[in-house]
């Protein structure tokens, strides 16, 4: 790679190049065309989804864990996907980890010379004990952050699968990741802001990844969450309506049911069954 090239992230995008004088509405109407195109990115890219999905659902099935490593914005996407699986599919909640350069601070305050150190990627997935059951993926809108790098190699020696989603193509990430997921996003309304349109196609790619590989696992029944797990009161109506849609009965029979059970939907709806 030509270190000198500008990645396409970087590069000043035509469209928006008055934005400081546009009004309020051209300049939404200008971001909004743009996002579109970060969702058009994405379907460009869905062969390589697609692998990267039956990969990390094969090696979840046998007890390896999903790591998402990254920095800044693409490190709090990592983390806010790996936070959300617990709740959502009632998965453990090391089976999905987020790793953001810097450490847990850094989803609160930036450090943007933490993506720069090779080594820290490397201590950070040695501080998992990552194993080659394990998948790693590697996420950089510039797909050059040592950090990421440095984690992937790592991840590569010791024999696990890793999967590296980037916004720019032939850069550092697509060369030692085994599956690259490459999102053109192309050049941001304002000059190298990847939180904008690069940060939006990686999290959509990351719904992708998660939602793919639980389903996949056993976690949905038909188009709904089956492992939930009552932490709330809006999880608990939730969970109510689940047992109602699946079983025919009504929302009092759901309850009963849901009571007996411990609020577990699986054992509720085999209860359901045995007793029809």
């Amino acid at each position: 790679m030509n270190e000198h090239k500008i990645l396409k992230t970087e590069m000043r995008n035509p469209n928006s190049t008055n934005i400081d004088r546009m009004t309020t509405a051209k300049m939404l109407d200008i971001i909004q065309k743009e996002n579109e195109n970060a969702v058009l990115s994405v379907r460009n890219a869905l062969d390589k989804i697609e692998i990267a999905c039956d990969i990390i659902a094969e090696k979840l099935s046998r007890g390896g864990r999903l790591i998402y490593v990254g920095a800044g914005t693409s490190g709090r996407l990592g983390v806010l996907d790996a936070t959300e699986c617990p709740p959502t599919y009632g998965v453990p909640r090391d089976m999905v980890i987020g790793i953001i350069a810097g450490g847990e601070k850094c989803m609160f305050q930036a450090a943007e010379g933490a993506e720069d150190s090779y080594e820290s990627g490397i201590k950070d997935l040695k501080d998992k004990h990552l194993t080659k059951k394990d998948v790693v993926v590697g996420i950089s809108a510039s797909g050059n952050a040592q950090y990421i790098i440095g984690a992937l190699n790592y991840a590569n020696e010791l024999g696990c699968e890793t999967i590296g989603i980037t916004s720019n193509e032939n850069t550092l990430i697509t060369k030692c990741a085994k599956v690259s997921i490459i999102s053109d996003t192309g050049a941001e309304v304002i000059t190298g802001s990847t939180r904008m349109k690069a940060g939006t196609a990686q999290k959509i790619i990351l719904n992708m990844l998660s939602t793919v590989a639980m389903i996949k696992l056993g976690n949905v029944y038909e188009n709904m969450m089956i492992n939930l797990r009552p932490t709330n009161d809006k999880l608990k109506r939730r969970m109510i309506r689940i047992v109602t849609e699946i079983t025919g009965e009504s929302e009092k029979e759901a309850i009963k049911l849901l009571e007996q059970s411990d609020w577990d939907i699986r054992t509720s709806v085999q209860k359901h069954i045995k007793n029809t």
